[in-house]
Order: C-alpha cells, then sequence, then structure tokens
C-alpha cells in the first residue's frame, strides 16, 4: 500500500485522486508569478484538482554562465510568500545550497531535492531534516531501483513524508527518455509518485548555450504517466513560453493546461475506479 503524503489539506497518495503541481520554472517578475499562480488556481479550482504551486528563486543548475537563474533567495521567497498568502495555496520551492534550507523551509509546504542533488547525502539529509514533506526528483543518471538508497537517507532521520519524481533519464547527448516501468517501479517502495511531464521532454544543453525541450510532446507523456497510476503531475506552465528566461521550449503554455488536465483526469478517475 502507498502512503498517503499530507501537504496542508492535500493528499497525496493511497487511492486519492491525482494532484497537480505547476508554475512558471523560474520566477520572472513578481507580477507574472502572481498573474501565473491565480490562473493555474482558477484552472484547477474550476476541475477540483488539488494545486501546489512551483516556482523557484534561483536556478543554480543552468547550462551556460549567462542563463538567468531568479531573483535569488531573499526577494524569491518574501515573493513567493506574498503569493502563498494572498492565493492561499501550497508551495513546492527547490533548494540548492544547504544553507538556504532553514529559509526555504518557512515558506514552502514541500522542499524539493534536485535530480543532480539526489545522490548528495549530506544536502539531502538536511532536507529531511527540517521536517516538512520531501520531494526527490529523480537523477537523469540513476535507475529507478536507485532510489531506494534515497528514500532510506531521508527515513534515517524520521522524515517519513517522501515523494518521488520521474522525470526523464539521460539518453545519449542532449536527450531524455521516460521509462514508464520506472512509475512502478518507484511506487513499489511505498511513497507517492509524481511524474514530471515538462521535464521529461527537455533537451538538456541542446541549444549549445541553453536547454531545449519538445512541449509538443508533454501531452502523451502525462496522458501515459497517469494510466500508469501515478499519484500527482508536475508541470511547468507559462503565459508565453516562447519568451521565457527558463526552460521555455519544454514548458507548456497555461492556456493550453485547462484540455489537457480534463483529459487526464478522466484517465486517473478509471484508472483508481473512483
Amino acid at each position: 500500500m502507498v502512503k498517503e503524503v499530507r501537504v496542508r489539506d492535500i493528499k497525496i497518495g493511497r487511492n486519492n485522486p491525482l494532484v497537480l503541481i505547476a508554475g512558471p520554472c523560474v520566477i520572472e517578475t513578481e507580477e507574472q508569478t502572481f498573474q501565473t499562480a491565480k490562473r493555474l488556481k482558477e484552472i484547477t479550482s474550476e476541475l477540483d484538482i488539488p494545486f501546489i504551486f512551483k516556482s523557484s528563486y534561483d536556478k543554480a543548475n543552468r547550462t551556460s554562465l549567462k542563463s538567468y537563474r531568479g531573483p535569488g533567495l531573499k526577494k524569491g521567497l518574501e515573493i513567493l510568500g506574498k503569493i502563498k498568502e494572498e492565493l492561499n495555496i501550497s508551495l513546492l520551492i527547490d533548494a540548492h545550497e544547504r544553507a538556504d534550507i532553514p529559509a526555504v523551509s518557512k515558506v514552502a509546504d514541500i522542499l524539493q531535492i534536485p535530480a543532480f542533488l539526489c545522490r548528495q547525502t549530506d544536502f539531502v539529509l538536511t532536507v529531511a531534516q527540517a521536517g516538512k514533506p520531501v520531494n526527490v526528483k529523480k537523477g537523469q543518471f540513476l535507475a529507478p531501483w536507485d532510489v531506494k538508497n534515497v528514500i532510506e537517507k531521508i527515513e534515517s532521520v524520521g522524515n517519513k513524508n517522501i515523494l518521488l519524481t520521474e522525470r526523464g533519464t539521460t539518453f545519449g547527448y542532449n536527450n531524455l527518455v521516460v521509462d514508464m516501468k520506472s512509475l512502478p517501479i518507484m511506487r513499489s517502495f511505498g511513497y507517492p509518485v509524481i511524474f514530471d511531464a515538462t521535464h521529461s521532454v527537455q533537451l538538456p544543453g541542446g541549444r549549445g548555450m541553453a536547454t531545449g525541450g519538445n512541449r509538443e510532446y508533454v501531452p502523451y507523456l502525462a496522458r501515459a504517466a497517469v494510466a500508469c497510476g501515478v499519484d500527482a503531475l508536475f508541470l511547468e506552465a507559462h503565459p508565453d513560453p516562447n519568451k521565457a528566461l527558463s526552460d521555455g521550449p519544454n514548458m507548456l503554455r497555461i492556456e493550453e493546461v485547462p484540455k489537457l488536465l480534463r483529459e487526464i483526469k478522466e484517465i486517473d478517475r478509471i484508472v483508481k475506479g473512483s
């Protein structure tokens, strides 16, 4: 039986309905981030889908030194905190430095371990010790069964509010593939599994100085993952992905989200027999 992880009033796992985790890759402006969160809340409220907002104050893992990273810790958390309070929504926030975790945990409802840091033992333990639910992005370099070692690190400090996210596996140069078997394999460890449909279509470093992507495949992978019985879907959405400052090629236009959510909600209902 898969554990149920509670994030405020949202239940993730067991046989609960699918949860959406969504937002822009990184904070570009306060107004744009607020309006995106507001629109996503409107969409999910209309469709009766539990919603957790995600955006980053800093993207430390960028292709180039010239790549946009975000407003930084202090300003970024201030923006996210205001959005959380004004819209009354839950937040997932990723951290990249151990020193940031105390500040991030004051604002975040879920702390996220970035894919490239999922094997960094001291970082993982520090995140786990913050006492918040932890979302582990499975590294592009890990087999699904390797995630069990990350789980054991988090459990070792008494934290059993764990979420596991599939975001694709490195396939040669500048490419990712998704092995759908990884979803039931990771779920067999007893914790809820999330599918990241937008990062899974990235082409890492595919533009030379930036990451590319194939956003047209997001709906196909999202529908397939929900049919496999995942507990939540992770999407990065933006008002105009072609003008986004980070991850534009793999983000969905926000107005494409309602149609996809209607489809996957029906798939989720059939799979879970609800």
